[in-house]
């Protein structure tokens, strides 16, 4: 086995005086403007009957969604419930880290509801023009789990395995009364793994924006864009979760091998399923004229 590529990154993109700029904020902030632009796009082509400032809105309304639901989601997915009320300040410490889809993702849709009915529009038509964006911050989300060089993969001698130096510690418990881990860690100083974090942002990111950006080109029934979206991530979290190893404080939930991002996910794929189903007979809505189109052709007639 030849040296692994050792992951070493600046987790600090630039500074600004006294403030540091980090890679994780920026990829959150890419992926937030990417999914503007191109929903911009998507609107223009008459895919959603609103004005820009309305889905301006909507894009704010998301992005609070995710951050929001994504910090409670962690708190209450994967830490001691305990902090409700021994330290109920945790939830703001963003600083600290801890993000979940999950939680984001509902956050996402609560926000997506409440826009919905405020516009008078069906909720999974809305649903369904906002799922082709979220791949764009969730393949970014991912690289930026990558450059911080954290939730690494499980110790593999595959040629493109990596060695994440912050993951010492548990290399080192790891290789402990196991020889070969032991021999790894005394000729690499440090254990390859996979590296689940560039899986991740190969399927949940490249791969779920393309078939949903290429599937999504032409009208298509209500809830199959939604139901591909949940049935795809379902299945990609579930399987790279067998070669991602478990948050530190929840371990295997059971069997030796679940874990709770493959709990997570399972009502995913019964509702991705659901939804495709419900799409056999739910009616294709066709494209419209964008509102500022159809105010301009009212103005000169």
């Amino acid at each position: 086995m030849t040296q692994p590529f050792t992951v070493a990154i600046n987790p600090v993109a630039f500074g600004l005086g006294p403030i540091q700029i980090h890679w994780y904020g920026l990829m959150y902030l890419l992926g937030f403007l990417g999914s503007w632009m191109f929903g911009e796009h998507r609107r223009r082509q008459g895919r959603l009957p609103v004005s820009r400032d309305a889905f301006g809105d909507l894009a704010f309304y998301a992005m609070m969604g995710v951050i929001i639901g994504g910090r409670v989601g962690y708190m209450l997915f994967y830490t001691d419930i305990h902090w409700i009320w021994t330290d109920p300040l945790a939830l703001f410490r963003l600083w600290d880290g801890g993000m979940s889809f999950h939680g984001g993702l509902l956050g996402v849709l609560a926000a997506g509801l409440w826009w919905s009915r405020r516009h008078q529009l069906h909720f999974f038509d809305t649903v369904d023009f906002v799922a082709p964006l979220v791949p764009i911050g969730l393949g970014l989300g991912r690289l930026g789990n990558f450059i911080n060089g954290e939730l690494w993969g499980k110790p593999s001698e595959l040629p493109w395995a990596m060695i994440f130096p912050n993951a010492r510690e548990q290399d080192l418990q790891l290789a402990n009364g196991d020889p070969l881990l032991a021999q790894w860690m005394q000729q690499f100083h440090g254990l390859p793994r996979h590296p689940s974090q560039l899986y991740e942002m190969a399927l949940e990111g490249i791969v779920m924006f393309l078939v949903l950006w290429l599937v999504s080109m032409k009208p298509r029934p209500r809830y199959m864009i939604s139901g591909l979206f949940a049935l795809m991530y379902g299945c990609f979290r579930f399987a790279v979760e067998f070669v991602r190893l478990p948050d530190v404080q929840l371990g295997y939930l059971a069997f030796g091998w679940l874990t709770m991002g493959q709990i997570l996910s399972l009502p995913l794929i019964a509702v991705g399923l659901l939804l495709l189903a419900m799409s056999r007979r739910a009616p294709t809505l066709p494209l419209v004229v964008p509102v500022e189109a159809a105010t301009t052709e009212q103005g000169k007639v």
